[in-house]
């Protein structure tokens, strides 16, 4: 028989520590198929947030139709008072905007990521906006005046009226551009892009922008167009300059370019309060016809010209790994 003896404590083996040069790996632990569908591998996925988003709209708005209709008993009317087209205007930012502000705090960001940063409010690039959306109008009203399709007119206004209508005219579109671009480049573009690319992002919502605006009385198919296309060059200018407040100042100057200053339609609709009695006259191609300048051929050739110009005075910036 083999005789057994007892091991020396000595040779009896311990553990020995994993080397320096060897790879541990974390456990995988497997997700479930629910967990999928709802997060991808950072958070909640860009599809939900939007409905979540769009939930809440709806909700403030109707919460806010009944206050205006059951509490305050506003009239409804096709013409509406002027005071009630800034009110109007006003409550349709804030429904698109205290949603975000709800969904920056659930998203743990800063509300200023959705495009409307306050440490820019009213500064450098929105007073660029307003100067590039006058050289814009000024330049597409002089090229269809040029042509013979547009006559300022005489005065409509005098006196102290010109200032309390210009200045109406200037908070309203303000107010307006908010809106408008935060509505379609605001929290939309933001989290659709996120999940599906900034471009494919910008094409859907300028499109649907276009759409929107064929909703307006006297707007055609070849207006919805150039809104279409103004909405992708909107979206340039926000890729390059990192926020919205350009694009606010741009469309807030153009508008108040068309409705006070030169007196047209705008997006085919005539508002009261114009600085002179002009009118457009010659073909359709020219003047716009109902949809007013935004229809003209010339429109589309100054749109052309302002996003050259935003491709050039505010170049891509190189990416972190590009730079790597």
């Amino acid at each position: 028989m083999r005789e057994t003896y007892p091991k020396h404590p000595m040779d009896i083996e311990t553990p020995q520590p994993a080397s320096e040069n060897q790879t541990s790996f974390p456990v995988q632990v497997p997700r479930s198929r629910l967990n999928t569908i709802f997060h991808n591998d950072q958070a909640l996925r860009a599809g939900w947030r939007i409905v979540m988003y769009i939930v809440m709209v709806l909700i403030f708005s109707t919460a806010m139709n009944f206050a205006l209709d059951k509490i305050f008993h506003l009239p409804k009317t096709n013409s509406p008072a002027p005071w009630q087209i800034f009110l109007q205007e006003f409550l349709l930012f804030v429904l698109v905007f205290l949603p975000a502000c709800f969904m920056a705090w659930l998203e743990r960001r800063s509300v200023g990521d959705y495009g409307l940063p306050f440490h820019s409010l009213f500064g450098t690039r929105f007073c660029q906006g307003c100067a590039l959306g006058v050289v814009e109008v000024v330049t597409l009203m002089g090229c269809i005046a040029g042509f013979g399709g547009y006559s300022f007119g005489s005065l409509d206004l005098h006196g102290s009226g010109i200032f309390k209508w210009g200045l109406f005219w200037a908070l309203l579109f303000t107010v307006v551009g908010l809106f408008e671009e935060f509505a379609f480049r605001g929290y939309l573009q933001f989290t659709l892009a996120d999940g599906i690319g900034f471009w494919p992002a910008a094409w859907i919502l300028s499109l649907g922008f276009g759409a929107v605006h064929l909703g307006n009385k006297g707007e055609g198919w070849v207006g919805a167009a150039g809104v279409a296309m103004i909405g992708l060059i909107f979206a340039l200018a926000l890729k390059r300059t990192g926020n919205l407040w350009l694009v606010v100042g741009w469309h807030a100057a153009f508008d108040f370019g068309e409705t006070f200053l030169f007196s047209v339609p705008n997006s085919g609709a005539v508002f009261p309060g114009h600085l002179s009695h002009a009118t457009l006259h010659g073909p359709t191609w020219l003047t716009g016809g109902t949809v007013g300048p935004e229809g003209s051929v010339f429109s589309f050739i100054t749109m052309a010209i302002a996003g050259l110009f935003i491709h050039k005075v505010f170049p891509a910036r190189k990416s972190t790994s590009s730079q790597l």
